[in-house]
């Protein structure tokens, strides 16, 4: 159960009308794209502010019907004009600009591209535990390794692709290198590694 005041943001593949009015009744709100061959009917249009972004073309309320039931929405079409492509956008909440409701709408992508990053590179496909709390760590501690490597990624003197970059560091992680060096020339790095012999800690001197 969500609780009241939640945004939930979601792709137009899980249309669910009955669902849209249960959560408006519960204080959720939602953000979504509209199907292409939906039917609905518009009630008012709402005036575009000034300081709203040039890109929203159209704020409304429409009416969709279903299963005998009148369902009220706000219908919002958004012109991206890098893309040259129009969005239409669906929710229930009439408090935020057209364009704040947009841009939650495009957070999803990060978040989605993060999950999509967590799952190539740090599959969770075994646990080491099988309670509540050990399930967590062990998610928490992917998404940290993520963020990591995300701040190396940005830090490394060379554009390397995410999941290139974590295959290399995974094969190294035995082997005493200096990271930041290795991904700027791992060429270099690398021979000098295979000519040279380790540095040896001094036990006694």
């Amino acid at each position: 159960e969500l609780a009241k005041g939640s945004f939930v943001v979601f792709d137009k593949g899980y249309t669910d009308y009955n669902q849209y009015h249960s959560w408006s009744g519960q204080g959720v709100f939602f953000v979504t794209r509209q199907k292409d061959n939906a039917a609905w009917e518009q009630v008012q249009e709402y005036d575009i502010d000034d300081t709203v972004d040039a890109g929203v073309i159209k704020d409304e309320q429409i009416m969709v019907r279903k299963d005998g039931q009148d369902i009220l929405l706000r219908r919002i079409a958004y012109y991206h004009a890098a893309q040259d492509r129009t969005y239409i956008f669906l929710t229930n909440n009439d408090e935020l600009a057209a364009d704040k409701i947009a841009e939650i709408y495009k957070n999803r992508w990060q978040i989605e591209s993060m999950f999509k990053r967590l799952k190539q590179n740090f599959p969770l496909k075994y646990f080491l535990g099988d309670n509540q709390n050990a399930i967590e760590i062990q998610i928490w501690v992917s998404l940290i390794a993520q963020l990591l490597m995300l701040v190396v990624q940005r830090k490394a003197g060379r554009r390397w692709a995410f999941s290139n970059m974590v295959g290399i560091i995974r094969y190294h992680l035995t082997s005493y290198i200096d990271l930041f060096s290795f991904l700027k020339n791992p060429e270099k790095s690398w021979q000098e590694l295979t000519t040279k012999p380790p540095d040896q800690l001094m036990l006694f001197q």
